[in-house]
C-alpha cells in the first residue's frame, strides 16, 4: 500500500483533518498503532474538528471584532462588579439560543468593549454568526446603504446574524435615521436573535438619549426586558496598563 498516495487522495478530497490524523497515526510504531475501528474514529474525529476550527475561524473573521479578547482573560472581582459567576450566566452562550440580550454599561477604559469581544469570540466558537458594529461604523453603514440603496439588504444580513455587538452606544447623536433603523433591526430580532449593546451611559438614560418619547419606548421595551446587565466599576484598565508600562 502507498501511504503517501492515500494521503495525496484525502487532501485532493479536501479531508484535511483526516490527511493529518493519518499522517500522525503513520508515525507512531507499529505496535502502537491503533486497531481498525479505533483508527476509523480517530478518522472521523480529527475531520469534524479540523472542519469546526475553520468554521470558527472564518465566523470570527467575519464578525469584525475589535479586540482579539477571551473568556479565560476577562478579569474579575468584586471592585470590577463582575464575578466569575455573573460570567458564567453567559459563557455558554445559551443567551443566543434563547434570544437574550445583553447590556454592558461602565465608564471609559473599564473593558466594555474588551468583554464584548471576548463574548463575540466565544458565541463564534460555539458556531454562532457574529456581527460587531462600533457606533461610528454603524451610522457609517446606515448612511452608505441609505445612499447606494443596499440598506434592505443590510437589515436582511443583519438579521440572520445570531449576534449583533452595538459597542460605544450613546456616543454619538441619535438621528431620527438612526433611531427608525435601531428600531427596525431590533423588531427583526426580537424573540429570535440576540443583541449585545455597551455604553457609557447607565441604562436609565439610554431612553432619554435616544429621544422621541414613542420611539424610545419601543427600543428600550425590545432591548430591556430579557436582558443580562452587567454594570462594570472600578478605575480605567487602560489607564492601569499604561502606567504598569512606565
Amino acid at each position: 500500500m502507498n501511504t503517501q498516495i492515500t494521503l495525496d487522495q484525502l487532501k485532493q478530497l479536501k479531508l484535511f483533518g483526516m490527511a493529518d490524523a493519518y499522517q500522525a497515526v503513520l508515525s507512531l510504531p507499529v505496535q502502537d498503532q491503533p486497531s481498525i475501528h479505533q483508527f476509523i474514529a480517530r478518522l472521523s474525529e480529527a475531520e469534524i474538528q479540523h472542519r469546526v476550527h475553520l468554521k470558527t475561524e472564518a465566523y470570527i473573521k467575519l464578525s469584525k471584532l475589535r479586540y482579539h479578547a477571551v473568556m479565560e482573560q476577562v478579569y474579575c472581582n468584586a471592585g470590577r462588579n463582575l464575578t466569575q459567576d455573573h460570567l458564567m450566566t453567559i459563557a455558554d452562550c445559551g443567551f443566543i439560543e434563547r434570544s437574550e440580550n445583553v447590556l454592558i454599561t461602565g465608564a471609559t477604559g473599564c473593558g466594555k468593549s474588551y468583554l464584548a469581544c471576548a463574548i463575540g469570540r466565544q458565541a463564534c466558537s460555539f458556531g454562532y454568526k457574529t456581527l460587531y458594529l462600533g457606533m461610528t461604523r454603524f451610522l457609517e453603514k446606515i448612511s452608505q446603504t441609505k445612499l447606494d440603496g443596499t440598506y434592505i439588504k443590510m437589515l436582511n444580513q443583519i438579521e440572520k446574524t445570531h449576534l449583533l455587538i452595538l459597542d460605544d452606544f450613546g456616543l454619538h447623536p441619535m438621528e431620527k435615521v438612526t433611531r427608525l433603523a435601531l428600531l427596525q433591526m431590533l423588531e427583526d430580532r426580537y424573540g429570535k436573535k440576540a443583541t449585545l449593546i455597551s455604553s457609557q451611559l447607565p441604562v436609565d438614560k439610554w431612553h432619554q438619549y435616544i429621544g422621541e418619547n414613542t420611539i424610545a419606548d419601543a427600543i428600550m421595551d425590545r432591548l430591556s426586558g430579557n436582558a443580562h446587565r452587567f454594570d462594570l466599576k472600578g478605575d480605567s484598565l487602560r489607564k492601569k496598563r499604561n502606567e504598569k508600562n512606565d
